[in-house]
């Protein structure tokens, strides 16, 4: 027996569902929510950690570098999530923010065996990625004993990278290779070692957490409105249109005259009605502040 997934507080038997089979639809259920409702907390209680993760990330992200999700299992198809949606929700590069998961695509829809425990894969994904000094490498796992996340996070510190943990096991084997360790422990799953229930649902909180907070400090939202969205589709078009109009207060008419005039640039249609300045004029300001709309109209806004 393996002492240390034996001692996994997520390989755990959970006393309070010990009788889950022999319940009903509706307590089934309960049972099932009144456990997921722990992991909050369990969130929570890492927001100092998620902090220094937050600031490593912002620091690279805006000197030029890549932030690249990597796991098995549940674990990798929540970072090819997270990555996957950055660029229709903040209008990124995909290369940005990236996710993979050991077996490759595959893998996102049927299980793949053995590559989780694969040093040499977790490694060859570090190498063919071309990670350097530049980059951060997040690895997450939920035992914190997956070799192919712990192998590619080494590597990548060894090519300076920034280096971040997300597991749901305190002291575990991930920690030491981790510049920042985040560890929302939420208890022993519903159905034991099912990582895909509570475990899983606190690091897709945790994700959330990291790319969204990454996005804000880098001017990806003006208020809380997504404004670096495209509008791609009809769907995109109208919530940019609110948008503007939600940022302005100008009719739906003027929004929509004024996004076509930005080339569906949300952003610079906000930037031109409310400093006054045409597209390109607008363009160049906002570059000028490193696409901080807020800052940009500030600076640039003409007083009347």
């Amino acid at each position: 027996m393996d002492e240390y997934l034996s001692g996994l507080t997520t390989e755990e038997i959970n006393t309070q569902t010990f009788m889950i089979d022999e319940c009903s639809t509706e307590q089934m259920l309960r049972l099932m929510h009144e456990q997921d409702t722990k992991v909050p907390g369990a969130v929570a209680a890492e927001i100092p950690q998620i902090t220094l993760a937050v600031d490593l990330l912002h620091r690279v992200l805006k000197n030029g570098g890549r932030m690249l999700y990597i796991g098995a299992g549940t674990s990798g198809r929540l970072g090819v999530l997270d990555a996957s949606e950055c660029p229709p929700t903040f209008g990124i590069d995909p290369n940005m923010v990236q996710g993979h998961i050991a077996g490759g695509d595959t893998a996102l829809r049927t299980a793949v065996e053995g590559f989780e425990d694969s040093a040499e894969e977790g490694i060859a994904l570090i190498e063919r990625c071309g990670v350097t000094d530049k980059d951060a490498v997040i690895g997450i796992t939920a035992s914190g004993s997956a070799q192919f996340v712990i192998s590619g996070l080494q590597r990548a510190r060894e090519l300076g990278a920034v280096t971040i943990g997300v597991v749901n096991n305190k002291n575990s084997k991930l920690e030491p290779v981790c510049d920042v360790c985040i560890s929302p422990v939420v208890g022993p799953e519903v159905i034991m070692g099912s990582t895909r229930m509570k475990a899983g649902s606190a690091q897709k909180m945790v994700l959330n957490m990291l790319s969204t907070s990454v996005m804000v400090k880098l001017g990806k939202t003006y208020n809380n409105l997504m404004v670096d969205l495209k509008a791609s589709n009809k769907k995109l078009y109208d919530r940019s249109v609110r948008i503007i109009r939600a940022a302005t207060g100008v009719n739906y008419e003027s929004a929509a005259a004024h996004l076509e005039s930005a080339s569906n640039n949300c952003k610079l249609a906000i930037m031109m009605i409310k400093t006054g300045l045409s597209a390109e004029e607008a363009d160049q300001a906002l570059q000028q502040c490193d696409g901080h709309l807020k800052t940009a109209i500030s600076k640039f806004q003409k007083v009347v």
